[in-house]
Formats: structure tokens, sequence, C-alpha cells
């Protein structure tokens, strides 16, 4: 158990809240134009619909964003930072970043920004921007990633030149509660070029427009107050979340303007220059004359005109908080802010217990840091946007036959952990499910929150279906949440001393209606072999598996298998440690131990298994009867390994009627000559619980070592290495269809042309197999081997393999001999500079070959698993 220090204390007042989660927090995203939530289309198509060039003037229906910002629980009052370098065309409001139609590689943000520091409960939070003093080039990161194509790696920030004279400003915004309702605000300007330079800051409070939806009657108020000595602030007033104070020092101006759209700009409708969401905008670049008399509004900007010597710096100063305060600034604040900071050192020390350096350290509170950054306010209530708001402007008709149309109850207003707080700012299950390993090490009440939510009546559908994400929530993605469900429950029981058996109950009953909806939605054909289309794995096929190729032909997928094979282990090692309190779960334990037999079965005796080749493979079947292996050696055959677990004998011997049945079960299995449950017995009695047998392990194991196969310097492609050189094709219905190594991003097409499996090193499913081959080792110990290096002749045991493919995951963002980080790839050299070593990007997957980080460049999502894998917590 780790120790208790102060950011542990409130984090238990927390957990004894109705909702256990902070009034203030990063619950702002960095981007809400072009989502699903925004989108009035007639044909769907959310990037151009609600483009970037359109968020400074229009206003959101569903959420805000900002930079660096934070927001209430319900996101009514928000707080951010906007900067200006004198040269730029607009307010640097909000990240900018291309849409899926202008990347040659899909979405991509464009800046560079990092989450350095966060604790469970937002007592401290640390964030960097880095902005250009040169004039940000926002067309020519349009042309140039236009011009590339797909064939190209996507042309970055970076890659301008702006920052190769040093010539741009490093701010830091730091964020320290002294209390729940009260946060010192401090940010560091650091000139780190060789000539002074000027820069405004405008740090801005403003209320999310709930009053042209209906959703609040009385329209919230933000007004400057004088007061008598001299001094002012800006009064919050609001029913929710009620009166608030923004005290600030020494500013130029206070600006006050409404969130709300310029009508006129954008549809020419109304009138010219009125106080409309981009005032601040017109004012400050545009020296459009501001009116003085305008003193209130629902958004307020603070104004700070600078200029910063060559190397030098600047700290401004703010305070928001619910109580009035004489002195906001002066020695408290300092104290605060260095308190909390100090805290936040010993909670994070307290957490990496013997991890071996301190470099691996860092990496572990930036990876942690990034994900609890990711906790954004999310709404959308499906039924409200496919109808419209009243008094507004219907949707079009379209929308009531295009997405989430059958998920009207679908109704959300939570606070949720997002992929990626830019490229996906929207709720997506399947990512969630793993953010919530991590998230049990800080914070183990908010992860079981989590979970549960996904499968409260608001989220999970009558018939039993999860959703999976914003922009189809009836695509199907792999069922883990039983997975995560158990880990999180571990997890807590060994970092912080409780086994929550009722969470454990809860999830359970829950996900036995979802196990029943995929049998009945996935089995087409009753034989237990699944198909189903996404999975979670895009492009990883040489066809889309989300479509037949024709009505005489269906897929059967040796994944979709093996995940439901996980599912069912996963949902008895549930009911298995449920029964220990409760033993009415021991049918449970019983049913799923049958399931998990028949799905065995199924994926070894049903065709998927290539004996010349010692693999899984998909398998297309028409009608008559006739199939076709598609033999691609890829993640689909390895997701077999993940069907394992232990059974303790010391807790199977109270069960009784488990035991009964399970040897009934066999004998009758045996006696009708049919496939047999895979187990192994350790010589204590524990059982090894697997959806392959020794020899069929071994084998696949085998791939996993061998670098012109699955093994790069940074862990497991998705993509085995041999269809670099040749590539694999087929032919089915008169089609040619090809599959080749592509090592970084995707030059297909599928799924947006920004998700690439055909190569590439993905955190989450390197993470499910080491944690099984864990599993794996500690039951056979020096009885299971393999060859490592391949061909060396030296056999090493499966927890010396799992050490070894551990450190190449973790070696992705560790500094080298070099003093480099293999994830920044060709910029590592701006990152070697002596501001820049420490910083640590996650990315969403990294490149097969050298592991440079590649897509979505802050999934601190499922790639803060890097965290718990540092801990070797499960």
């Amino acid at each position: 158990m780790k120790k208790i220090t102060e950011e542990d204390k409130r984090l238990a007042s927390n957990a004894e809240k109705m909702v256990p989660i902070e009034n203030w927090g990063p619950y702002l995203s960095e981007r809400q134009w072009g989502t699903v939530r925004e989108d009035y289309s007639e044909d769907g198509m959310a990037w151009p619909y609600f483009p970037f060039d359109h968020a400074s003037k229009r206003a959101y229906r569903w959420g805000e964003d900002g930079i660096g910002g934070i927001s209430d629980l319900r996101q009514n009052l928000c707080f951010a930072f906007s900067f200006w370098n004198g040269k730029d065309p607009i307010l640097k409001e909000r990240l900018f970043g291309l849409s899926n139609p202008e990347g040659n590689h899909g979405e991509d943000v464009k800046e560079l920004y990092y989450f350095l520091d966060n604790t469970p409960t937002h007592s401290y939070m640390k964030f960097l921007y880095k902005y250009p003093q040169g004039e940000y080039p926002y067309q020519k990161l349009r042309d140039v990633n236009a011009q590339i194509g797909k064939n190209a790696d996507e042309f970055e920030l970076l890659d301008t030149g702006l920052f190769d004279q040093n010539a741009y400003f490093d701010i830091y915004i730091e964020y320290a509660k002294k209390s729940s309702d009260d946060i010192s605000i401090q940010a560091t300007v650091i000139n780190r070029g060789d000539s002074d330079a000027q820069i405004t800051l405008v740090p801005t409070l403003w209320f999310r427009n709930t009053w042209l939806s209906g959703e609040v009657i009385k329209k919230p108020q933000i007004s400057l107050v004088k007061n008598q000595n001299g001094t002012e602030q800006v009064n919050v007033s609001s029913q929710n979340p009620g009166e608030y104070y923004l005290y600030y020092e020494n500013a130029d101006r206070v600006l006050f303007t409404e969130n709300e759209t310029n009508t006129f700009d954008l549809y020419d409708i109304g009138r010219p220059n009125q106080p409309t969401k981009d005032l601040f905008n017109r004012v400050i670049i545009n020296h459009e004359v501001y009116d003085d008399a305008l003193i209130s509004g629902t958004k307020c900007g603070v104004v700070f005109s600078e200029n910063i010597a060559a190397k030098s710096q600047k700290v401004f100063k703010l305070r928001l908080s619910s109580k009035k305060n004489g002195t906001p600034f002066g020695t408290s604040f300092d104290s605060i802010i260095n308190q909390r900071k100090a805290e936040a050192d010993a909670y994070f020390e307290s957490l990496s217990g013997n991890i071996d350096s301190v470099d691996k350290k860092a990496i572990q509170r930036q990876a942690i840091g990034g994900l609890l950054w990711s906790k954004q306010y999310y709404q959308y209530d499906v039924e409200k946007w496919l109808k419209g708001d009243s008094g507004q402007i219907s949707p079009p008709l379209s929308r009531y036959e295009g997405r989430n149309k059958d998920w009207k109850h679908l109704k959300i207003a939570d606070i949720l952990s997002m992929p990626d707080t830019w490229e996906y700012p929207w709720f997506a299950a399947w990512d969630l499910a793993f953010h919530c390993i991590p998230l049990a090490m800080v914070d183990p009440v908010f992860a079981k929150n989590q979970l549960i939510l996904l499968t409260r009546e608001w989220f999970m559908s009558p018939n039993g279906q999860i959703p999976a994400y914003e922009w189809n929530f009836s695509d199907l993605n792999p069922p883990i949440l039983a997975w995560s469900g158990f880990n999180v429950y571990k997890i807590e029981k060994e970092l912080h001393g409780k086994n929550d058996i009722d969470f454990l109950k809860r999830l359970f009953q829950k996900l036995l209606v979802n196990f029943t909806w995929w049998l009945n939605r996935e089995d087409v054909d009753g034989n237990t072999l699944f198909t189903g289309g996404f999975m979670g794995l895009d492009n990883i096929s040489v066809i889309d598996r989300s479509k037949t190729i024709n009505d005489n032909t269906s897929l059967e997928q040796a994944d979709a298998t093996s995940w439901m094979g996980l599912y069912a282990l996963n949902m008895l090692e549930m009911a298995h440690e449920i029964s220990k309190y409760d033993k009415s779960y021991e049918d449970m334990v019983i049913r799923f131990y049958e399931h998990y037999c028949l799905i065995a079965e199924a994926l070894n005796d049903k065709g998927l298994w290539d004996n010349q080749d010692n693999f899984f493979y998909d398998v297309l079947k028409s009608k008559s009867g006739e199939s076709v292996a598609l033999k691609v050696r890829s993640i689909v055959g390895l997701i077999s390994l993940f069907g394992v677990t232990v059974l303790e004998r010391n807790t199977l011997d109270v069960l009784n009627d488990f035991s009964q049945r399970i040897k009934w079960f066999k004998r009758e299995r045996k006696k009708e000559n049919q496939f047999l449950p895979i187990e192994e017995v350790a010589e204590n009695g524990d059982i090894l619980i697997s959806l392959l047998n020794k020899e069929k392990l071994q084998l696949i194991v085998n791939y996993l070592v061998d670098e012109n196969e699955f093994l790069s310097v940074g862990g497991l492609r998705a993509l085995s290495k041999v269809y670099k050189e040749k590539p694999y094709t087929v032919t089915i219905g008169g089609s040619n269809y090809t599959i080749d190594y592509e090592r970084a991003e995707s030059t297909n097409d599928l799924f947006g042309g920004n998700s690439n499996w055909r190569g590439p090193v993905w955190f989450p499913i390197n993470y499910l197999i080491l944690k099984s081959i864990k599993k794996i080792g500690n039951f056979y110990g020096d009885k299971l081997t393999v060859e490592y290096p391949n061909g060396s002749g030296t056999e090493i045991t499966c927890i010396e393999l799992y050490k070894i493919l551990a450190a190449r995951l973790v070696s992705i963002f560790e500094i080298d001999n070099e003093q480099k980080r293999p994830v920044h790839g060709r910029f590592k050299d701006f990152y070697a500079k002596d501001e820049n070593k420490d910083l640590v990007l996650f990315y969403e997957y990294f490149d097969g070959d050298d592991a440079h980080g590649v897509g979505a460049s802050h999934q601190t999502g499922w790639t803060a698993l890097v965290a718990e894998l540092l801990s070797d917590i499960i």
C-alpha cells in the first residue's frame, strides 16, 4: 500500500460525496468545433459544417474549448488563456489543427503543448504552451499537408522553421487551489529568443451559452467592480455555479462581450460591430473602437500587454474565488502555489514506489498528469440533438436517418476521460476502459465511477449494447469493460487496501446484460464463431471488416472470437471473486466457465487455426460451405493470448457446486469425443485456464520474439514485418485485395485515414499481451520457455520475456545514451535542448521500426498505461 499524503486525504474526502468529483478541474476541452455534437448539417460532415475558422465567431451548443483551461463541474463557467504575438491574424484562443479532410493522415493538431502535472483532485495543475513569435502559419500548414499526400509524414509546426532560432515563448500555466472554490492562477511567460519580444495575454472568463437553448431561464452575468481603494475585480453572478470573483493586478484593460454568434459576419444577418463572441479579436487585433461603457457581459477578458526582454520572463497572477478577498495576492498567493506543488511532489513520490530512476518517475508523473488533464465535461442529449432546441432553427430531417438516430435514450452530462482532448475530444468506451487502469492507481473512486457510468441507463441501450463513441454509437469495439473493471478492483485492493465487492457486483449485473447482447448480436451462425466488423482494429484486415463482401459471405474473426473468450473469462473471474463473499454467485462461475469452453472450442476446432503456419487467421465463409483463410499475420492472431486466467485451488475448494459441475461437464464432453477445456494444474492445485494449450502458446510466442515478424525496438508491431518486402494478396469474388506493412501513418482511407493497425506499435494491445505473458510466466515458471533472441539458442522464461518487452515499451519515452527520447523522432534535437529535455508526449501509437510517436500526439489516455507498467501492480 502507498503512503497517505495530503492529496490522498483530499481524495478520501471527495469519495464521500454523492458525485466524487472536484467542483473545478481541467474539464474544458481543447477542441469543440468539428465534433458530432456541433454538427447540424444535412450530410453529417461535422468538419466542414463547423470549421476552425468559425470557432472564434460562433457560439457552441454543447460545450466549450480553450487553451490550458478549467471549468466548473457542469461547465457553466469557464476560464482559459488567449495570446497574441503582435503578428498573427487572429487571437490565439484555441489550438489549431487540421480537420480529417484537410490532414494527409486525418485530424491532426498543429501546436506544441504539454500536460506537465496534475493531481487527482486538481489541487495543483501545470500546462505548457509554446507560442512562436513569428506569424503562425495557418495557411502553410493546410497547403503543405494537402499537397504531400498519404505517403509522406505529416507536416508539423516544427517543420515550418518557426522554432529554429528559439524565437518563441514558453508559457507555463499553473493552478493551485487553496480550497475547492478558491484557485490561484499563475502564468509564467519566458522569452526563449535572442531578441526582445511583445506578447499580449488575455486570461478569459466566460459562460457557456445555455440561455439560447433554454437550459437556463436567467442569463448569467460577469461585471466589472471598482473598489474605493482604487483596485478592481470582476464579479460573476449566476444561478450555477453561483457567485465568483476574478482578481488580477496591473492589467492594461478589461474587455466584456457576449458569448453569442457574430451572425453578421457569418450569415449577413443583423448589424455589424456588435458585442459578440469575437469582439476581443476585433478590438485587440483589428483595433475596433471599444465602447468603454461596456462593463458587463457573459465573456470577460483581462488584457496584459508586455515587452519581454530576451532570455527573460514575466509572471502574471490571477485568482478565481467564490469568496471576497481584500488581499488576493501577496505572500499567501505564492505560499499556496508552493505548498500545493510540494504536496504534488510528495504524492507522486509515494506513488512511484520502487521505480529505479528519476527519469522513469518523471515519465510516470507526466503520463498520469496528461491522463488527468483529459478529464472533460461531456454533454450530449441525442434526443434534443435530433429534434433541435425550442425557438431555434430545426435540424434537417435527414438526421433522423443518420448517425445515432437509435440512441434517443442517451443523455450525457458528465465528466468523462477523453481519448485525446483535441483529436478525439469525445466519448469513446473502448479508450475509457483502458484509461481506468492508470486512473485506478491515483483515483480508484473516479475509475469505478467511469465504468459504472458506461452501464447506466442513460448510456447503455435497453437492448444491452454499450455505446461505442460519438461518431457512431452503434459501432462495435472489443468488449473489455469486464477486463477493465476486474483490474481496477485488483489495483485498488493492492495499492489502496480496499476490496470493493459492491462495485464488482454492480458492474457484473450490467455486463451480464451486455454479454447476452453480444451473443445474440454477433454469433451469426450459432457456432460461437464471432463476426462483427470494426472491433476496434480499424484497417487491420485486407478487407473492410465492418462490411460483408456480398450477401453470400460472412467473416469469422479470430480476434472477435478471442475477445469474447476473454470476456467470458473476465466474467468468470469477477463471479469467482464475488462468490468468496456471496455464494449465490457460484452459478455465474459455472455459467461463464461453460461459455469459455464453447468459445475455446470454436477458436481451436472450427478452422481458424492454421496448422501449417501455426497461427490464427480470419476466415471468409460462404453459405455454400466454402471458406478462405485470410492468411495475414497480425494482431488478429495474437489476441487469443489474452484469454488466460489462474483460479486458485484454495478458493475452488469451497465452490462445491462448481467443482462438481465442471467434472460432469468434462466427463460428458469426453464421452461424446468433444473438445475439452484447456487447463493446466500446478503442483499446488492452482488451475490455468487458457484459450490456447501449452503447445500453441509457445508457437505463437515464437512469433513475438522475431524481429522479422512482430518484435520491434519499441514493443510489438500490429502487423508482421514480413509484408514489407512481400505484401499479402488475395482474390475474393473476382477482386484483388492487398495488405502491406506500414510502419507509421496509414495510406488507407478506411475509417477516415487517420488510423493504422498495419505496422505501428499500439500501447493498449501491447499491454494486454504483456499482462497475459506475465500470468503465463507466473504459472509455468521455467516449465515453459522461449528462445530469445530468435535463433540464439538461449531459452528464457515468460516472466523474463515480460520484463524484456515491458522495457522496450518504456524505452519509447526514456532518455537514451544520446540524451534523446525515441518518441520525438525527427524532432529529437529540438527536445534535446535544456528547456525541452524533460518534455514527454504520449502518442496514439508508435512507429514500428524506430518507435517515434505517430497519430494523435496527446493520447495520454490509453498510452498512460505506461504508468502502471512502470509500477507493475497487476
